[in-house]
């Protein structure tokens, strides 16, 4: 179905609960995240509907984090509303960075993925194996430590665990927020990839958001990741919309 403005506000608001930042600010039908670690979206400007937006707002939203002591990130969907702010963004020295795809679909295609959870938990607390394997092998130990810093203090999350005998071969973190389901840095170990573990997953989670009462999910993923967009294709996860980060150069 379509997306509504109620449906992309809740997302994105979704999103910060998510990714928790040290502290949101609102103005203007925008939200303002500020936060000191590397995550993208816990530090940069987001609209909260895909309509008409002044571009004068683009100054006062540049130096309110400039006053706060960030540097200003803008994260734009890429639509026709923010035509005119790509110039006006380019002209101020920003720059377009990081594509990433905002997908959506329904449980029934995560639940499709895998036909049982076995060996998978959901916990409010992340351990330390599951801190191990979201740090592990293939990640920037100083991004790592700080998505897992921003994961582990976000509300509404549990932590999924999927164990063979003692040890943990796949981890992710899933977020029950704003009537959605958002799926957040799943990791497979790399000697159990091709087994059907990140569909296992993917399938406790959507069933926990089952038992919420909760019916639709999404997700964001970079627009590169080749094996993660052909995971979620097969589970019937859509493309809403892309949006790119805007950096100073």
């Amino acid at each position: 179905m379509p997306l509504n403005a109620a449906d992309i506000e809740a997302i994105e608001r979704a999103t910060l609960a998510a990714v928790a930042p040290e502290r949101v600010e609102a103005r203007d039908g925008w939200l303002l995240p500020m936060d000191s670690g590397t995550v993208g979206r816990a530090h940069s400007a987001v609209p909260l509907h895909h309509g008409a937006h002044d571009p004068a707002v683009l100054a006062d939203i540049e130096q309110r984090y400039r006053d706060s002591g960030f540097r200003p990130v803008f994260r734009l969907a890429e639509v026709p509303a923010f035509e005119a702010w790509r110039p006006a963004l380019a002209a101020r020295g920003f720059r377009r960075e990081q594509p990433t795809l905002t997908q959506t679909g329904s449980l029934q295609g995560l639940l499709a993925l895998a036909p049982h959870a076995d060996g998978v938990s959901l916990d409010e607390r992340p351990d330390a194996a599951w801190m191990a394997m979201f740090l592990g092998e293939g990640l920037d130990p100083v991004d790592g430590a700080s998505r897992s810093k921003a994961l582990s203090r976000a509300a509404g999350t549990l932590y999924a665990s999927l164990r063979e005998g003692d040890q943990t071969v796949a981890c992710g973190a899933a977020c029950y927020a704003q009537g959605w389901l958002s799926m957040h840095g799943l990791r497979v170990a790399a000697s159990q990839r091709g087994k059907g573990l990140a569909g296992r997953m993917i399938r406790a989670m959507a069933l926990e958001a089952q038992r919420r009462g909760i019916a639709r999910a999404f997700l964001q993923v970079d627009g590169s990741n080749a094996p993660a967009l052909a995971l979620y294709r097969r589970a019937g996860m859509q493309t809403a919309w892309t949006y790119a980060y805007w950096r100073l150069a």
